[in-house]
């Protein structure tokens, strides 16, 4: 008996994205066609205002496309309410931003219960969940400490965590090393090499060569339009 295959976690299909901006229309994305297979590590480049933050926020389901159609784990999602696509977001998708934006009172456990506790999933399971998932980014002896507790790389750590916590079919890393030093954002670097390795796929927005290329596939956007699609072998971490 043949195995159905898996669908791609990301399929966009002819998606684009315009603003009013006053008496203007301004084409943020201008017919953006993109597939990404489960288990991919890929790295999205631009400069700024080529229109890979608008990708970055229809492919992470925080907004709808004007037209076109986006099919995220097999499901479409491109016509969903606010009310759908937050739920959607919740169980797919793993965000990693580049201001951490944890909650400064909580500890890094409950920062990483979070989604979970959104998801109703119960006490028991998310507490274990979430114990997990801190070991596995190396913070294992810091889940009782508060954000101002922790340097950037543990911070930036615990979101990662968080992210992994729901399980998602993507984790989503919107300029990971933006806020770190050189030495901290290798080895955060290192941690997302680990984690493709494990099997998440991993799709990380950077304006910067040198993070884009620890990936295995570089989409440049380029005024609204994907301008190259490379695969290439990733840079080691810590090479110049």
């Amino acid at each position: 008996m043949t195995t159905p295959l898996l669908p791609p976690v990301i399929r966009t299909s002819a998606l684009t994205r315009s603003f009013v901006m006053g008496t203007n229309v301004v084409q943020a994305l201008r017919g953006v066609d993109l597939s990404i297979e489960r288990g991919e590590y890929v790295a999205i480049m631009g400069p700024s205002g080529s229109g890979k933050s608008t990708l970055m926020n229809l492919i992470g389901c925080l907004d709808t496309p004007t037209t076109g159609e986006y099919w995220l784990n097999g499901q479409p999602v491109s016509q969903l309410g606010q009310d759908e696509l937050a739920r959607i977001r919740n169980k797919e998708i793993g965000f990693v931003f580049q201001t951490f934006n944890l909650l400064a009172r909580a500890t890094a456990l409950r920062n990483v219960e979070l989604p979970l506790i959104y998801g109703g999933v119960p006490p028991a399971e998310r507490k274990a969940r979430a114990e997990a998932v801190l070991r596995e980014v190396d913070l294992g002896t810091r889940m009782d400490h508060r954000p101002n507790q922790l340097s950037g790389g543990q911070r930036q750590r615990v979101s990662i965590a968080r992210a992994l916590v729901t399980r998602p079919a993507l984790l989503l890393a919107d300029e990971p090393t933006g806020n770190l030093d050189s030495k901290t954002s290798a080895e955060i670097m290192q941690l997302f090499d680990v984690l493709h390795r494990a099997g998440n796929t991993i799709v990380v927005v950077t304006h910067e060569r040198d993070i884009a290329e620890h990936a295995h596939r570089i989409v440049t956007i380029r005024d609204g339009m994907i301008a190259s699609d490379e695969r290439q072998r990733p840079k080691p971490v810590g090479a110049p």
